[in-house]
């Protein structure tokens, strides 16, 4: 792959001393306009950035640092990624920096750049929902970039480690219909991201598996977090036929649900995919979702550092498998 840019690349492209770009990289006074926008246009050029950590490092000296960038460190499932990274990160010397883009497209590219500049030898993303043909070869250089739960479609392809998502959907509202329900809403977060989308699928492939038809009526999409779930909840069980159980997406989106569930004064069975806190104490049957996220982070974490090392493979796609499990009603 191809070296970064380096300050010298853009004296010699703006026919200016490598001590002159450095003035205007600095942005210190006493350089003459045109010839700082000579810089600025090489600069923009090459695709230059400042590498921070590479400025305080011995020639020859590595960072044995690695980034991350995940929707929300709050998030337990994204905790335990990150976790898993570190585990393998210090067996392998390496330290590892973490940032949430808060699945802002925007932000998530800021945080990426940032990482680069200060000098980290890999980089591990669950991106954001929208566009990644920014992550061209000529920004990130040698720096190898890994794809956590959310594959980046079009572009660059990359490493990629995702759960069985879809199976796993299709197994938990499975175990609902077996429990008898045929009215089974669904809230989902945003399915236009991957995981949201393969998770409605499994929903939708459960539900003709059993002959049932989807009802328009049970499905809510594009409800993000605990409070939109909440409210989406209390749509669903005031309706004139309610659902008789409901599916979420995600974690988060479960919590929402109880709420509803909570401010209805109507507790219906649960399906989640994800487990999460408090589950097996709950007045309703729960089933999730279950899988070692911690795991997930581990398994993404040794395929960077096989990069690190020297593979010069295609790129790789493991998918992690998902187990069902259900947790009885707690009677007071």
């Amino acid at each position: 792959m191809p070296s970064r840019p380096t300050m010298h690349d853009v004296a010699r492209v703006a026919g200016v001393s490598a001590k002159t770009v450095s003035r205007v990289v600095n942005d210190e006074p006493r350089v003459d306009p045109l010839t700082r926008e000579r810089v600025v246009q090489a600069i923009a050029s090459l695709g230059f950035q400042r590498n921070e950590q590479a400025r305080s490092l011995r020639p020859g000296q590595r960072s044995t640092l690695i980034g991350m960038v995940t929707g929300d460190l709050g998030n337990p499932f994204y905790s335990a990624i990150a976790r898993g990274i570190e585990e393998v990160g210090r067996l392998h010397g390496y330290l590892l920096l973490s940032s949430s883009s808060e699945e802002q497209p925007a932000r998530e590219r800021q945080l990426i750049e940032a990482l680069l500049r200060h000098n980290v030898e890999g980089l591990l993303i669950v991106p954001a929902a929208g566009d990644h043909r920014y992550l061209t070869s000529a920004m990130l250089s040698d720096v190898p970039l890994l794809v956590i739960d959310r594959p980046i479609t079009g572009g660059h392809e990359f490493d990629t480690v995702v759960l069985e998502n879809r199976q796993g959907a299709f197994d938990v509202v499975s175990a609902l219909i077996r429990a008898g329900h045929r009215r089974i809403g669904v809230i989902d977060g945003d399915s236009e991201v991957y995981t949201g989308s393969e998770r409605m699928q499994g929903y939708f492939s459960a539900l003709e598996h059993a002959g049932l038809t989807p009802e328009v009526s049970l499905i809510r999409r594009g409800f993000h977090g605990g409070s939109q779930a909440e409210r989406a909840t209390l749509e669903l069980l005031h309706q004139a036929q309610p659902p008789t159980a409901i599916f979420a997406t995600n974690n988060r989106i479960a919590v929402g649900v109880l709420s509803g569930m909570k401010g209805a004064g109507k507790w219906l069975p649960l399906a989640c995919f994800d487990d999460f806190e408090l589950a097996d104490m709950l007045p309703v049957p729960v089933t999730v979702v279950t899988y070692d996220a911690a795991e997930m982070g581990r398994s993404a974490a040794e395929l960077l550092f096989a990069r690190l090392k020297g593979f010069t493979g295609a790129p790789v796609t493991k998918s992690l498998p998902v187990q069902v499990r259900t947790y009885p009603t707690v009677h007071s």
